[in-house]
Order: structure tokens, then sequence, then C-alpha cells
């Protein structure tokens, strides 16, 4: 009886959350094996794979999945090393460190739809961005940048944002680094460079291993920023998984595509999780 207490206290809670994740799931598995067209109302008529066909056929699949895939490797390398270069930086003790600190660390808190705003109006603006009075100051033509390289602004938007949370994981991680052992090999005749290499990277793996985890699952549903600024474009530029998704849903009208493009990106999202989570398990052992 003691032991069954614990567990029916629990279970309401855990049948909540059960619901919660699997009714979404459930229908979303059903709404991709039917035709469902918001433009076609009628009795939905089982299609089998065929949304996964349509959806895997799509023109602009093929550019979405090379996106997301760009979009992530570059945001990931980008905040990996310049989250490493800060918190070298801001680990040691200087005057006004605990503000830098906060101010390298409020980035991540900042909405994606006002971090998309600040940076379409106030950075990249051809005409009154703060890039452009740069270009213009020193003689060079502003540059268009949300219409000219759109997909490198999505970058440049998104590693700004997710750049304190890497950040703030690996100046927590340098908190625990032994300093003696850095002395004892500063005293052996190591130099800065050989220190990093040898010691602090090897301690940073861990971390590195988790940023690069938790930063790919949420990397892949980066909707906000785009639909905010480029809308995909020009073309299908900056369009990615997510955002081929909210086209087929919601500018096509096609539910049922939509949900197979949705479970193809869960499944995605899973195998990468898995082989992730893989390579930190070998690296705690």
């Amino acid at each position: 009886m003691k032991r069954l207490l614990p567990r029916a206290l629990m279970a309401p809670a855990v049948a909540t959350l059960f619901l919660w994740m699997i009714v979404p799931l459930a229908m979303t598995l059903y709404f991709s094996a039917v035709r469902y067209n918001l433009m076609e109302p009628g009795p939905k008529v089982w299609a089998g794979l065929s949304n996964f066909r349509y959806f895997a056929t799509d023109p602009d699949f093929g550019a979405s999945a090379w996106n997301t895939f760009v979009l992530l490797g570059s945001v990931i390398a980008i905040t990996v090393v310049l989250g490493i270069a800060l918190a070298l930086l801001v680990n040691e003790a200087f005057p006004g460190r605990g503000i830098v600190r906060v101010l390298l660390i409020s980035p991540f808190f900042v909405m994606p739809t006002a971090n998309a705003l600040l940076w379409k109006h106030m950075m990249m603006n051809p005409v009154y961005g703060v890039l452009a009075q740069v270009s213009i100051y020193f003689g060079a033509r502003p540059v268009d940048w949300l219409t000219d390289y759109p997909l490198f602004s999505i970058i440049v938007m998104v590693a700004w944002q997710w750049l304190p949370f890497a950040c703030l994981i690996f100046i927590t991680s340098l908190q625990s680094l032994d300093r003696d052992q850095m002395e004892a090999a500063g005293m052996d005749g190591a130099n800065a460079l050989q220190k990093f290499w040898f010691l602090t990277l090897p301690h940073l793996a861990r971390p590195m291993a988790v940023v690069i985890m938790i930063e790919m699952i949420f990397l892949m549903s980066v909707f906000a920023e785009i639909f905010t600024t480029t809308g995909g474009g020009p073309g299908n530029a900056s369009t990615n998984i997510a955002f081929l998704i909210y086209k087929e849903a919601l500018l096509n009208f096609d539910v049922g595509v939509a949900s197979a493009g949705a479970l193809f990106a869960v499944v995605l999202a899973n195998i990468a999780a898995a082989f992730l989570i893989r390579m930190i398990g070998k690296n705690l052992d």
C-alpha cells in the first residue's frame, strides 16, 4: 500500500502529461494519412503514403533541407567557437565582470520575434540601419542584407540569440577547471596555447556536446526569424523545413502534406537527438 500511494498521487500528472504529448502526435499521424485540404471540404479520403511522397518531391524540399542543414551547422559552429572565446575572456577577474556577464547572457532572453525585428529594422535596414550607416561612413555602398544574403542574415540573428546560452554553459564549466593543474602546466613550461589545447579544451568536451545537442534540437524549428524578416525568400533562399511546413499548412491549406512534413521533422530531430545523446554518453564514460 505504501508503494502504491506515491504512484497514485503521481498518476494524474503523468496521465495529463501523456495526453498532452500523445494527442497532438496522434492527430498529426491521422492527418498525414488522409487527404485533408482546407479549401476542399468533404470526407477525408485515405491517402496512405502519398502525402509523404508529395512533401518529399516538393520543388522547395531540397532547398529547404539544405538551408536547414546550413543553418544548423553555421549557428552551432559560431556559438561554440565564440562561446568558448567569450567564456575564456570573462573567466578571469576584472573590474565590472559581473555586469559584462549579465550583458553577455541578456540576448538569450529576447523573444525570437523581437530579435528578428531588432535586426531587420535597427541593424540590417539598407536605409537607416546601423550597418548601412557604418557603410556610408566608410564610403561604401549599403548592403540590403535580407535581400542579397537572406540565409546569412537569418544565421546571424539566430546565432546572436543562442550565443549567450553556449557562453553561459562554458563559463559555468570553466569554474570547475583545476587551477592547480593549470599552474603545474605553466611551471613545466607550457604556454597559453598548449594549456588551452591539452587542458581547457578536453575539460570543455562534455559541455560542448550538451550545447550541440540542445541547439540542434531547437534550431530545427527556427521559424519566427524567417517569418518576420524574409518570408522564406527571395524564392526559397531562406526557407527551412519548419517554414516549408508552414507554407503547406497555411498558404497551400494542405493539412495532410503539412502533417507529413511535421512527422518527417520529428523523425529527423529524434535521429539527431539519439545520435548526440549516445555521443554524450560516451564522453561521460
